[in-house]
């Protein structure tokens, strides 16, 4: 008869898992991985790369903003006499001249104005065109940029700001391109506000008596009877204050509290102009509505949208490795196969 042999017969012999189909939840997890990592960057690539070519000063501007200045005084040379306790406006136009922009330059003209309301009579006009960067505002020399007035024409290199604040202005000193200088100023960041609901940054700029030019005058007319004609120097001082939305670089409000004057030997001679001019609450109201919708789209497209895409992209992630880590962690259900051991006669 047959016997069998101590532990022999037939016994369980486990072989290596089949592998797992990916199923409902791993094909699930798998695409949501992808989704979310493509939010992910697409935020990064929308705030760091797309917006600095979307994000830009316009080629087309075109603006009429006016500033005025009660007790105003200064020399008629129609009426060849000083005159004082004036009101005083100045209208300013700003146009883009499109066709001489581009992607990275924009073109603006700008003519100011002045004329005596209370005697019905222009003082002066100043013309200003620059070209400056469409991001940063800074002057560039090209285009035939120029700065006209009864004064003469300047055709020289011009620097720093041109016509706005950079886009995404800090609260940290800038250089102003003055007109009658002809050269940039420092303007210190000095604290902020609200215009039109607005939030500002303030900057002030001063500039103190400076020589900018001379002017030949009958001697008779400033009190130096002994001579026909004398030459004096003409001296220019101001202290202007910006308000400026820090997110699209737009110069809300201003404020220049200018005084030009002739001196010889250090005494002055003759006020050329005095006057405190400041934007019109009518245009502070008009350039604050065409400045929110830019200021809409730039918080859209540079915090907005892209935090959207990045919590978006983060939480879909977490979910999609959540899921394919909790399907490789589920445990094997197959069953153990069974060898028969052969029997010793």
């Amino acid at each position: 008869m047959a016997t069998t042999v101590a532990g022999s017969g037939t016994t369980p012999s486990r072989q290596a898992p089949a592998r797992q189909p990916l199923g409902v939840l791993g094909i699930l997890g798998l695409v949501l991985t992808g989704l979310g990592a493509f939010l992910l960057v697409s935020g990064a690539l929308l705030r760091y790369f797309v917006a600095g070519d979307v994000v830009k000063f316009p080629l087309n501007e075109y603006q009429i903003a006016t500033l005025a200045a009660p007790d105003v005084t200064y020399f008629s040379s129609a009426q060849a006499k000083p005159l004082s306790g004036v009101t005083m406006r100045v209208t300013r136009t700003t146009v883009g001249d499109s066709a001489a922009g581009s992607d990275h330059r924009a073109v603006w003209n700008r003519f100011s104005s002045y004329i005596d309301t209370t005697n019905g009579v222009p003082y002066d006009a100043v013309t200003q065109r620059s070209a400056f960067d469409r991001r940063s505002g800074e002057a560039v020399n090209c285009c035939g940029a120029a700065i006209s007035s009864t004064a003469g024409t300047y055709t020289g290199p011009q620097s720093g700001q041109a016509f706005t604040w950079p886009i995404g202005a800090g609260q940290q000193p800038y250089q102003v391109f003055d007109t009658v200088l002809r050269r940039p100023v420092t303007a210190d960041f000095s604290g902020t506000s609200t215009i039109a609901g607005i939030p500002v940054n303030r900057y002030t700029e001063v500039v103190r008596a400076a020589k900018v030019g001379t002017q030949k005058l009958p001697g008779q007319l400033v009190g130096l009877k002994g001579q026909a004609t004398v030459t004096l120097d003409e001296f220019y001082q101001t202290t202007a204050t910006y308000w400026v939305d820090p997110v699209t670089g737009t110069v809300l409000d201003e404020e220049h509290n200018e005084k030009l004057t002739l001196r010889s030997g250090g005494q002055q001679r003759l006020i050329l102009l005095k006057g405190d001019f400041q934007v019109t609450p009518a245009s502070v109201a008009a350039i604050a509505a065409a400045d929110r919708p830019h200021r809409s789209a730039i918080v859209s497209i540079t915090t907005t949208v892209p935090l959207l895409l990045g919590i978006s992209g983060a939480v879909i992630l977490a979910a999609g490795i959540l899921l394919s880590v909790s399907r490789r962690r589920r445990p094997s259900r197959s069953t153990p196969r069974y060898q028969t051991v052969g029997m010793v006669p």
